[in-house]
Order: C-alpha cells, then sequence, then structure tokens
C-alpha cells in the first residue's frame, strides 16, 4: 500500500508530500478566497491530467473526489501564498510537475 500522502495547511499556503509520516517536499501554495474558501477535510486524488501551461489551471491538475476541486498549477505566480482561488489549490508549474509524477490516483489529500 502506498504510504504517499499530501497534506495542505491553508493558513500557511504551505503543500507537503508525507511518507509514513516523514516530511519529503513542501511547496507554497495558494488557497481559496474568503468567499470560497478550500474546503478541510480528507480527500483522495481521483484524476491526473497534463495540460497546457497557458491556461488557467497551469500545466497540471490533480482533481480531488469533491468535485470540482482539485490540485493545480497556474499561469498567474504571483497568486501563490494568498488567499484567491475558487477553491482550489494552486501551486507553481515547477511544483506541481514535481508533485504530479510522484503521486498516484488514490493519494489521500488531508487539508487543514
Amino acid at each position: 500500500m502506498n504510504s504517499l500522502y499530501i497534506h495542505i495547511e491553508r493558513k500557511r499556503h504551505l503543500l507537503s508530500l508525507c511518507d509514513d509520516g516523514r516530511l519529503l517536499y513542501s511547496w507554497p501554495c495558494a488557497v481559496g478566497k474568503k468567499a470560497t474558501p478550500t474546503p478541510a477535510g480528507q480527500f483522495r486524488i481521483i484524476s491526473k491530467v497534463e495540460l497546457d501551461s497557458k491556461q488557467v489551471y497551469g500545466s497540471r491538475w490533480m482533481g480531488l473526489d469533491l468535485p470540482r476541486y482539485g490540485i493545480h498549477g497556474t499561469n498567474n505566480p504571483s497568486s501563490i501564498g494568498k488567499d484567491v482561488s475558487l477553491g482550489c489549490i494552486r501551486m507553481h508549474n515547477k511544483d506541481v510537475e514535481k508533485l504530479f509524477n510522484l503521486v498516484s490516483v488514490g493519494t489521500i489529500v488531508n487539508i487543514t
């Protein structure tokens, strides 16, 4: 069984990849704005899609088992570290590409 999981700390704008409780990587991220907050809870990645990096979702999309929510890149890197999205988790394209290559469909995503 895969022991990799993602932990997202909304207040710190931090997405971490862990393996059985051990921190492997941490990256800055953007989360939902006050009117459309990123939901807290435990979710799973249910889809992974490579995209053209010029679009709003950046170069990668990892959909969660919460409809219309996911972890993705961005064509607006200045938004990282802020509360600006419609609820999705945004990352720099280079960071989301690395994460995309490390996780699989079924990976747990804990959002606090």
